[in-house]
């Protein structure tokens, strides 16, 4: 991952520009097809925009890299790189090629970082996020606005506790200004080379809080336990269809005769998991619904048990604990008006129990 500072060319700037007017968060440069456009979650061109032919694509990627990144391109033809646009986003890119052509994907990511209000964030969430111990998982499909949940509640800490915050990305997508805390941001590939470098590194560094990004394997998910039972504040990422199942795939990941070590680990660091998906408005626009799992007494013993298929029985009845099924947060978005029902079924492994209509006790009982 890649990321220097750019004057961008004009047409790309442009594009970007166009991309930034339609609220949209993603540019698509593919030879065949004008630039397209994702605007709350679906794909489409820009109007009135011609066909990109092979020579554009590499006209046009030729804009946004610089020398050494030009030469690092030429040698693998699949590249990361990040650079800031204008004083408003920073913007994640992708080169790859597709039947022998060049095609190029851009993300923006806006400067501002979004309130935990504005996003919606459960209320228990935050409160587990200013303790000062404990694991936070962030988990859902890609593009599900994972990163925008980290870094609202990296704010958040930034904003209300004198710490030190040192975050492990791949690549760095918001930026955070030194509030009350001192943020370091390390991006793997320029800070430095290799993410389990930097994960050895960063205990003898004194963080409090830590991020640390996408757990992909073993080690990660063994210095995320480890951090946390240290008394570190440790929040990470998976790529996971609910919450039950995130636990249990970390445990899987290890050898059969370490599972049972690592289930005691896991059940007396975890504070909380997050299941995040986003939904397209009914007014446009995108907005999260959240299932939440907190680490109660019954879901650590769950844990240590290996019993994490029974966890979804847990979600069910731990509102006061302040646990919530993501159908309870797409029921109360669609009771709300603000997402269409077709839309929140669409999105649920358990369709049916998306409910449109409040349940009304009956009168006098």
């Amino acid at each position: 991952m890649h990321s220097h500072l750019t004057s961008v060319g004009a047409t790309v700037d442009h594009l970007l520009d166009e991309l930034w007017q339609a609220k949209g968060t993603d540019l698509h440069l593919t030879v065949g097809l004008p630039p397209m456009l994702r605007v709350d979650g679906r794909l489409a061109p820009i109007p009135g925009a011609r066909v990109l032919t092979a020579a554009d694509t590499d006209a046009l990627l030729d804009e946004v890299l610089s020398t050494e990144q030009r030469n690092a391109w030429e040698e693998k033809h699949e590249y990361d790189f990040s650079f800031s646009w204008r004083d408003q986003a920073r913007i994640r890119g992708n080169a790859f090629t597709q039947r022998g052509l060049t095609a190029v994907a851009l993300r923006m990511i806006p400067r501002e970082i979004p309130s935990p209000d504005d996003l919606g964030i459960p209320e228990i969430v935050r409160d587990l996020a200013l303790r000062h111990q404990g694991l936070i998982l962030v988990t859902g499909p890609t593009g599900s606005g994972k990163s925008t949940t980290l870094a609202s509640l990296i704010d958040l800490i930034n904003s209300q506790r004198g710490a030190h915050i040192i975050t492990i990305e791949d690549p760095i997508e918001y930026v955070h200004d030194h509030k009350l805390s001192a943020v370091n941001q390390r991006e793997v590939g320029t800070d430095t080379d290799d993410f389990h470098d930097a994960l050895r590194s960063v205990l003898r560094e004194d963080p409090d809080v830590l991020l640390v990004g996408e757990m992909r394997d073993l080690e990660s998910i063994q210095f995320a336990l480890t951090a946390a039972e240290t008394g570190h504040l440790v929040f990470a990422t998976l790529h996971t269809n609910d919450t039950a199942q995130s636990l249990g795939r970390m445990i899987d990941v290890f050898p059969a005769e370490q599972q049972a070590q690592i289930r005691v680990q896991l059940a007396a660091a975890l504070s909380c998991v997050v299941y995040q998906r986003l939904i397209p408005r009914v007014s446009g626009g995108m907005v999260a619904a959240y299932e939440v799992l907190t680490a109660t007494s019954a879901v650590r013993n769950l844990i240590k048990e290996g019993k994490t298929h029974q966890l979804r029985n847990s979600l069910l009845t731990g509102t006061r604990d302040g646990m919530s099924t993501l159908e309870q947060s797409l029921s109360l978005l669609v009771q709300e008006g603000v997402v269409s029902e077709e839309e929140a079924r669409a999105r649920s492994i358990h369709p049916h129990d998306v409910i449109s209509r409040p349940r009304v006790s009956a009168v006098g009982s």
